[in-house]
């Protein structure tokens, strides 16, 4: 059997007739254009199905570290209360020794003036008011109290706001002073 012979001229001229009108044209192209987009698309939906086994192995160690980190801060949380209760316990501390010389001045003050029949049952101290309540036999050892008192330097006045001669007190007086303090005295 021979051969075919080849023709040596190229045919610019198409072999469907509908290929070379302008709808046809516009077709070729959108099916081109669509194989391209359906090729674009398998390769995008491709890698996200590779690279869902690479998000679950990284989730999965974001949550090792998780539960490891919170074992850690739950280990730790007895020893953080602890610390902070003594933090507080300090702070509480510090407030009450940068106060102790305001108030043992203070208290060596009143008993210093406080004659020996005088008894003090209760002593409430502030940064400028103390009030103090006490018994005493007499009324005139109150008095002398008073009258020490007002005689310092360093208080500004004195009230008597109470005086008692109930049962409670089996034959004494009761009594209650409030004395206001000079703004800088100690």
């Amino acid at each position: 059997m021979a051969a075919q012979k080849k023709d040596g001229r190229i045919n610019l001229l198409p072999k469907d007739v509908f290929a070379g009108s302008p709808l046809g044209r516009i077709l070729a192209w959108l099916l081109s254009t669509f194989r391209i987009m359906v090729i674009a698309v398998e390769i995008i939906v491709t890698l996200a199905f590779f690279s869902r086994f690479w998000l679950n192995a990284r989730n999965g160690d974001l949550e090792d570290e998780m539960k490891q980190k919170k074992a850690q801060i739950e280990a730790f949380s007895s020893f953080e209360e602890q610390f902070r209760a003594v933090q507080e316990r300090l702070k509480i501390f510090q407030a009450l020794a940068s106060e102790e010389k305001y108030y043992s001045g203070n208290l060596n003050l009143i008993s210093s003036y406080l004659p020996q029949d005088v008894f003090v049952t209760s002593l409430t101290a502030s940064a400028n008011e103390i009030l103090i309540t006490g018994i005493s036999p007499a009324e005139q050892s109150i008095a002398q109290f008073i009258v020490n008192l007002e005689a310092s330097s360093n208080i500004e006045n004195v009230y008597l706001t109470q005086v008692d001669t109930g049962e409670k007190y089996e034959g004494l007086i009761g009594f209650s002073l409030k004395i206001g303090l000079k703004k800088g005295s100690t």
